[in-house]
């Protein structure tokens, strides 16, 4: 049975702030919710003007209070930015709030920029490198007390909360393989290894406590409407805001225009067009059509639908399609 799920980035609109994307966020969540998907994942960003979910946790504790079964999960937390053991008793502390709802993706990324870098005081030398440690260790932190184990998660210990490798490139897919944990690619932002990604997970898994064979997510951008030229139109917000970081300008979520040559230069469209390259875009029918595709192509156990839209309702609307499309899959 093929699972899917809803990624949220809490974007911050121009005419709006980040109590009101916040808001939207949990109200997004209750209505995935009734549409059948299984999770909601919210990502930590920082020094983003767009973005509000960089607290991640807290966030997630939001969503979960207001939803009543749906799964949340950090899609994800970038564990160099934090020791493993403050990450454990955070997500310790949901599931004990929420037991059986809860789930730990992790990244490698920083999720921001090299000052910003510094303010986390992250250590940008050995963070990375660190990473495979790291995951171990907090790991550990969810397993049962140990004779003689003097540091614990509390609230953690034993709650076995279940943890998630992500990336973009085939770290993260070697390392969920070796491990024996569930494997999400982020295709909708950084799509050209999907492929490599996916098979090199497949074929390296080793089976573990966690998982006896390998679960595999991917994510895709969704702009669905009632027409092409709608759904179209929708996408243009992310293109914007994907120039606008590119420049080195981000700032809040732009409406959409009506035109994509309004956007950015022909090379910048071109570019921002190879990085966005797995979204399906249209009307219901033109998503089915690209969705039907993507999933023969990629065989993945659970699709993370995404999408930056400027106007709530249309968010709403276009995951809605989405739903309706990917109940066919299940």
């Amino acid at each position: 049975m093929r699972a899917f799920s809803l990624l949220d980035l809490s974007p911050i609109t121009e005419d709006s702030d980040a109590r009101q994307a916040l808001l939207n966020s949990r109200d997004l969540a209750q209505h995935a919710e009734r549409l059948g998907y299984k999770r909601f994942w919210m990502a930590e960003h920082h020094n983003m003007t767009g973005i509000a979910s960089a607290a991640t946790a807290v966030a997630l504790g939001f969503v979960a209070e207001g939803t009543r079964h749906i799964r949340i999960a950090s899609g994800g937390v970038m564990l160099p930015n934090h020791s493993p053991l403050v990450i454990a008793e955070q997500f310790g502390t949901l599931a004990a709030l929420y037991p059986d709802r809860v789930d730990l993706g992790l990244g490698r990324a920083p999720g921001t920029d090299g000052a910003t870098m510094m303010a986390l005081r992250r250590d940008q030398v050995n963070g990375a490198n660190q990473f495979p440690q790291d995951v171990q260790e907090l790991l550990h932190y969810f397993e049962p007390e140990q004779p003689g184990q003097r540091v614990k998660a509390v609230p953690g210990m034993g709650l076995r909360v279940p943890v998630w490798l992500l990336g973009s490139s085939l770290y993260s897919a070697q390392l969920a393989a070796a491990l024996g944990l569930p494997f999400a690619f982020a295709s909708h932002f950084a799509p050209d290894m999907l492929g490599e990604a996916l098979h090199v997970y497949r074929a390296r898994f080793e089976p573990s406590q966690y998982l006896d064979a390998p679960y595999a997510a991917a994510g895709i951008n969704v702009f669905a409407a009632d027409t092409d030229d709608a759904g179209r139109r929708l996408m243009t917000s992310l293109e914007q805001q994907f120039v606008a970081l590119r420049r080195g300008t981000p700032g809040p979520l732009k409406p959409p225009v009506n035109d994509p040559a309004e956007v950015a230069s022909v090379l910048e469209r071109k570019q921002v067009g190879q990085a966005l390259a797995e979204s399906a875009v249209g009307s219901k029918a033109s998503v089915a059509t690209w969705i039907d595709r993507f999933l023969d192509r990629t065989q993945v156990d659970e699709l993370i639908v995404t999408g930056q839209i400027y106007d709530h309702q249309a968010r709403k609307t276009s995951f809605e399609i989405a739903a309706e499309i990917l109940q066919q899959h299940k």
